[in-house]
């Protein structure tokens, strides 16, 4: 599996030439020939730093969205496909999205809801509906219960890598549901991790049980505010990935 990001808050090394940044989430993937877009950032920002990365987002065979949120699905009626391609989100998501973003996705999609896992390709899941099992995780943003807010997973030869969002179902419930989805052990995740410098609880526990969890990788973006991201580099040596850079698993 390839990885680049298409939009993050900033933008990195590889496409500081070439990309522009803005707040929200855009990444693309590259798995076993096929090719799947996870989120859309909040603009058409994600297509115009695809074609300046040269990735070829024209021939996207899925697109997955993490949850109803504008800074990742936004971007959606920005498209440029040419045909409809199928768009896999929670049903709870459909409800609660911007009014624009719900008609592109009616009328330029294949909508495709479901609250189960779907492998998508061999070996990449899209997760549904996140178990709350975490003690120490609300699994909500503000008053909502965040039901549809869902994550994809890659099943690799030597252990499952996540893919986050925002991660408001819990960085870790995603983590214990995908390796219960793919039966493998935490290799690496990468997204968004949502966590707070005032909600120093949350961070602190969440640290331990990567620290027993011990993945080779983890990196945090997005919605993690600089110091927690300061923290993860301390204990886990966690670079901070931005729009242009890729990683391969």
């Amino acid at each position: 599996m390839k990885l680049t990001l298409l939009c993050e808050n900033q933008v990195g090394h590889r496409g500081a030439r070439t990309c522009r940044a803005e707040w929200g989430l855009s990444l693309f993937l590259e798995v076993s020939g096929r090719k799947i877009l996870f989120d859309t950032g909040s603009s058409g920002l994600y297509w115009e730093n695809a074609e300046a990365l040269k990735m070829p987002i024209g021939k996207t065979d899925w697109i997955a969205l993490s949850h109803y949120h504008w800074d990742h699905t936004g971007g959606l009626p920005y498209h440029r496909f040419k045909t409809k391609r199928t768009v896999l989100l929670h049903p709870d998501a459909l409800k609660k999205l911007d009014d624009p973003v719900r008609e592109s996705l009616e009328k330029d999609f294949q909508p495709l809801f479901s609250k189960d896992p779907v492998e998508m390709v061999p070996g990449l899941y899209f997760l549904g509906e996140i178990p709350r099992v975490s003690s120490f995780e609300k699994g909500m943003y503000k008053d909502d219960p965040m039901k549809d807010d869902t994550a994809l997973v890659y099943s690799s030869d030597t252990g499952c890598v996540v893919i986050t969002g925002c991660s408001h179902s819990g960085i870790t419930n995603i983590c214990e549901y995908a390796k219960r989805v793919t039966g493998q052990r935490l290799r690496a995740v990468i997204g968004g991790f949502h966590l707070m410098k005032d909600n120093s609880q949350v961070v602190s526990q969440t640290v331990d049980y990567f620290l027993r969890e011990s993945p080779e990788a983890l990196y945090p973006l997005h919605c993690v505010d600089f110091e927690v991201l300061a923290l993860f580099h301390d204990r886990f040596r966690s670079p901070k990935l931005s729009t242009g850079d890729t990683l391969t698993f």
